[in-house]
């Protein structure tokens, strides 16, 4: 089995740290690829070709956006020709069914050819400003960063990749990506791609790793702004190395979403929607709907109607598109298990699921039956914390502000939905949901165009559409004096 290498400076080496990671297929537990790991030292070496690109050579930052542009395109159309295999690779190397990797891999290619039309387009500003310093002509135009580091999550290997790099590089920025070690091969085909189309040496880096090289990635003073998705913990250390040299940040972390459903609401249609929102992506999604809030008097409907639908999904592999696939190693299985149990001791009542998979091909796999918990309450840890599994809780409400207070009641602010008829309902509740996405009567949909990300501890910064790329610029103002001489009340 080859060794996949890292990418520095526009060739391919292999890591000197000395170890080897053995990608796991989660639906199997056999050993797909073994990836060789980078060094501090690597590490350091990716961040000086960033360098060096951006501040030396400068091939990528001062080529004209449209080139620029057309170098994405050729990206999006090489990851179109290879998108099957993309989406095979997601498929065995974080258990995702199929389907859902060929619909992360379509978004991909959308997004890279959004931000390539989208740097084509007029930015800055011009200012109409007071005259006390005689005739001025002020101005404000949009800067890439500069070395920006990129950490990405496991859960959605290639398409977090695409919406950290896509944008960034269309800004002119040079790059240093790091994949989680757990699924980083769809993002090292992404990179053969890369070196296919022909980037300028220097501005996409790739290296492998985990905390030591994340933690390099942060600290380091040449890196000038670092862009994560992940884990709280995590982002709060990286908030703190990052102040180091006080670089720029982008912080997407975890979620702890409500989904508020009145009585109202098209319940089968809310039914589909829930079951979307909690066991899409094995409930591995930091946006899940992973609280069920809802009125009082259509629960038991509800509830049972849910546990009908889960009960009814199919468990396997992702090659052969089942409703749920593995979750993402072992570890994190029994992560997964070890909150079911709290919250059958807590006294929440288990109504479905609560117990590992193994029947026929999943035997040897990381597979959780998709779990339902009713009579939960506020102070329960399946309600308080991130579980990151199809694990879904449910707790009911009388009045709307009953509704908008348990929503608002986490540490969270990610996502959020409304289930309801009456639409000044939706529009008024939405409207007090602390949360940075929302839907009405449905969740999950995504956009290439809309702005991504949470209030609270669910992060800092936007990604995708036009915020997504301003994330990755930096705003200059300019004034040019138009009057001879100096006026106003600085001449004497």
């Amino acid at each position: 089995m080859d060794v996949k290498k890292n990418y520095i400076n526009g060739k391919w080496v292999e890591g000197t740290s000395g170890t080897i990671n053995k990608v796991i297929n989660p639906a199997t537990g056999e050993v797909i690829a073994l990836v060789s790991e980078s060094s501090v030292e690597d590490t350091r070496k990716a961040i000086q070709a960033a360098k060096r690109s951006f501040y030396t050579t400068r091939g990528w930052r001062d080529m004209d956006s449209q080139t620029r542009g057309d170098i994405l395109l050729k990206i999006a159309d090489a990851i179109e020709a290879d998108a099957a295999e993309l989406a095979e690779i997601d498929t065995i190397d974080n258990g995702k069914p199929l389907r859902e990797a060929e619909g992360d891999v379509s978004d991909g290619i959308h997004c890279f050819r959004y931000y390539a039309g989208m740097i084509k387009a007029p930015y800055g500003g011009i200012y109409d400003v007071n005259t006390g310093f005689g005739k001025m002509h002020s101005y404000t135009v949009h800067e890439p960063v500069g070395v920006v580091a990129q950490i990405t999550p496991w859960n959605y290997p290639f398409l977090m990749s695409v919406w950290k790099m896509a944008p960034a590089l269309a800004a002119g920025n040079s790059i240093v990506m790091k994949p989680s070690p757990k699924a980083p091969l769809s993002t090292i085909r992404l990179f053969e791609l890369f070196d296919k189309v022909g980037l300028p040496e220097g501005c996409a880096n790739l290296v492998q790793g985990d905390a030591d090289v994340g933690s390099e990635l942060g600290s380091s003073p040449d890196v000038d702004m670092i862009a994560f998705t992940g884990s709280t913990k995590v982002g709060q250390s990286l908030m703190r190395l990052a102040a180091g040299n006080v670089k720029k940040i982008g912080l997407e972390l975890g979620g702890k979403s409500p989904n508020i459903i009145f009585s109202d609401a098209d319940i089968e249609g809310a039914v589909e929607w829930a079951m979307i929102g909690i066991f899409f992506n094995q409930g591995e999604v930091c946006s899940a709907g992973s609280r069920i809030i809802i009125e009082k008097t259509i629960k038991d409907k509800f509830v049972k109607r849910l546990a009908e639908r889960a009960n009814a999904m199919t468990i396997g592999n992702g090659l052969n598109n089942p409703d749920l696939g593995p979750v993402i190693t072992e570890q994190h299985m029994e992560h997964v298990l070890s909150y079911i149990r709290s919250g059958v001791e807590q006294g929440a009542t288990l109504v479905c699921g609560g117990k590992r998979y193994t029947e026929g091909e999943c035997a040897k796999g990381f597979f959780i039956r998709p779990t339902i918990f009713d009579n939960c309450r506020a102070d329960m840890k399946i309600v308080c914390e991130e579980i990151f599994g199809p694990v879904v809780t449910v707790q009911t409400f009388t009045t709307e502000e009953e509704a908008v207070a348990m929503a608002n009641d986490t540490d969270y602010g990610l996502a959020g939905a409304v289930f309801t008829s009456d639409l000044t309902r939706a529009h008024r509740v939405i409207k007090e949901l602390r949360a940075g996405i929302t839907w009405v009567n449905c969740y999950n949909p995504t956009f290439n165009e809309a702005p991504w990300g949470g209030y609270k501890m669910s992060g800092i910064g936007r990604e995708l559409g036009v915020h997504g790329l301003e994330e990755y610029q930096e705003i200059k103002q300019v004034n040019i004096n138009l009057t001879p001489g100096v006026v106003g009340w600085y001449k004497n």
